[in-house]
């Protein structure tokens, strides 16, 4: 049976964080889907076409030389309701430090009561990318900071057009 994992966020932008547990989760299942939340209450930096393009490019390759088969696509439901559709029994969550942990413990906790069958894996942000959020990514672009270090190339080069850089 295959191992199919659902590794859900925002997306917004793509960072070297996300590209971290990615290079992680592929070599955990068969099929990595990334899912990205569409909440219409939330107003995002890019569209959800952007952020889907910009996963394709980021992350697709990495499971490609993984040879893990990926899927890019969004939901607008419980996380865990878009893990079930996807058939995902694997839930990909990456953790930076002790207060993301706590978070997440919880909404595991509440995900495992809803959807027994799907399972939780934390995959631990390497020490590079642990500062690293897609908010303060958004912050200094906007003040015209430098985030090729914190982003792919191509995300930053997005980055730059958005706020006239």
């Amino acid at each position: 049976m295959p191992r199919v994992a659902l590794y859900p966020g925002s997306f917004d932008p793509v960072t070297n964080g996300h590209l971290d547990v990615v290079q992680g989760a592929v070599s955990l299942c068969d099929r990595l889907i990334v899912a990205i939340g569409v909440h219409p209450g939330k107003k995002p930096l890019f569209s959800t076409e952007e952020r889907l393009d910009m996963v394709r490019a980021a992350f697709g390759p990495v499971a490609a030389r993984a040879g893990c088969a990926f899927e890019a696509t969004t939901y607008d439901n419980l996380t865990v309701t878009a893990a079930q559709k996807a058939g995902a029994t694997l839930m990909i969550r990456g953790l930076r430090d002790g207060t993301d942990l706590d978070y997440e413990m919880q909404i595991s906790g509440m995900n495992e009561t809803m959807a027994p069958e799907i399972h939780t894996v934390f995959l631990p942000a390497s020490v590079a990318v642990r500062p690293i959020t897609a908010t303060l990514v958004r912050q200094i672009a906007a003040m015209g900071g430098d985030v090729s270090a914190f982003v792919p190339p191509s995300v930053a080069a997005q980055l730059k057009t958005k706020f006239g850089g």
